[in-house]
């Protein structure tokens, strides 16, 4: 679901669910995760002596979160086998790359697949951490190529209010001769001359990345600091995926810790010019490396998660956005290490050293707590 805020707003201290919504029991907990009998520690979600990994997502505190306004069925491990087209012995609607069939999980049936991420117009390095480390993250994180494309331009004229993709990324993609689309297209955009701010209608960029998309993509991601709509009663839109066109485009711009945003005007921003760049830096990073990861998992099949506190839960605003996890719950781990075929701890290490490096103290004690749980706990023997 992407994250898009209207013009409503509202926060009180008892929310009740959305009608018909019943959170998940125990018991439903740990079936979902989708093992009968013996749960190996990496999938083990009850509470450990000394800490609890898995917690359940919190009860709405605000009308616009998650589960105050969505009755979410959620996905379990048997749900994910049995919808996921990755896995299935065919190939895949509109993946147009060598494919076979006997492999046992996405990477052996398409061992040239990778993740594409396209920059879309410019990145500040003064509050941006680098291309290269995003795409790491997503690579250590999902366990499958993450490879950057040149970015595009675009050029935001504010005379005659409009803006424009002003370059093809691939001379050719699996949907024809991009070379034959125009030098410079414009863009779906709305514009507020006041202040000078512009965004960027979702449509018309997934639209874009359709015709550019490389041939040996699983999936093109547009990134962008521009802010995004795509209703005209939107405030904005974070982002959205098309599935099955295997693209997504998402922004950045309000992931700027130093902005404050209006609830009434999708205009109206103010810039705390007090904050480090070093801050706007860190946390910005964080918070685009989690968006990443969730949105590439839902191209990949994964559902939002309702059994527990996750990365892949869903979220109504950003301020809910924000306050989820890292983490991938037992659920949704057990999904992605089915369809990709990686070592749970071999990951969690690789995960470590990359929080560590980026100082990203909770996601790294968390990371060395579970790494520590699983590597100790008992073997038994079914």
């Amino acid at each position: 679901m992407p994250k898009v805020r209207t013009k409503r707003t509202q926060n009180v201290k008892c929310i009740p669910y959305a009608s018909g919504y019943v959170p998940p029991t125990n018991e439903e907990q740990i079936k979902a995760v989708g093992y009968d009998c013996f749960v190996p520690p990496e999938y083990n979600c009850q509470p450990d002596k000394d800490f609890n990994f898995f917690k359940p997502i919190p009860t709405p505190t605000s009308i616009d979160d998650w589960l105050a306004q969505y009755v979410d069925p959620g996905q379990s491990f048997a749900d994910y086998l049995s919808t996921c087209s990755w896995l299935s012995p065919s190939q895949v609607r509109g993946i147009n790359q060598k494919f076979v069939p006997t492999g046992r999980n996405l990477c052996e049936k398409y061992p040239e697949g990778k993740i594409y991420l396209l920059p879309i117009g410019k990145f500040s390095a003064k509050g941006f951490v680098h291309f290269n480390e995003l795409a790491k993250f997503a690579e250590i994180y999902l366990g499958i190529p993450v490879v950057i494309l040149n970015g595009i331009e675009i050029d935001v004229n504010f005379t005659d209010k409009k803006v424009y993709w002003t370059k093809s990324v691939l001379e050719t993609s699996s949907y024809g001769e991009s070379s034959k689309l125009p030098n410079k297209t414009a863009l779906e955009s709305r514009f507020y001359g006041k202040h000078r701010r512009y965004q960027i209608g979702i449509a018309s960029l997934l639209y874009m990345l359709r015709q550019n998309i490389p041939k040996d993509a699983l999936s093109l991601i547009g990134l962008t600091m521009s802010d995004l709509y795509r209703e005209q009663s939107d405030l904005f839109v974070a982002g959205w995926a098309a599935g099955g066109d295997h693209v997504a485009v998402f922004s950045f711009f309000r992931y700027d810790p130093s902005l404050t945003f209006s609830n009434a005007d999708w205009y109206n921003i103010r810039r705390n010019r007090r904050m480090s760049q070093e801050h706007i830096q860190k946390l910005t990073f964080h918070r685009s490396c989690k968006l990443l990861v969730h949105e590439i998992g839902h191209l990949l099949g994964i559902g939002h998660c309702i059994f527990f506190e996750c990365c892949m839960n869903g979220s109504g605003h950003l301020a809910e956005d924000f306050r989820q996890p890292m983490h991938l719950c037992p659920v949704d781990l057990h999904k992605l290490q089915t369809l990709v075929g990686f070592n749970v701890l071999t990951r969690y290490e690789n995960l470590l050293k990359f929080y560590q490096h980026h100082v990203m103290k909770d996601e790294a004690e968390w990371i060395s707590r579970r790494f520590d749980f699983i590597k100790n706990a008992p073997v038994e023997i079914i």
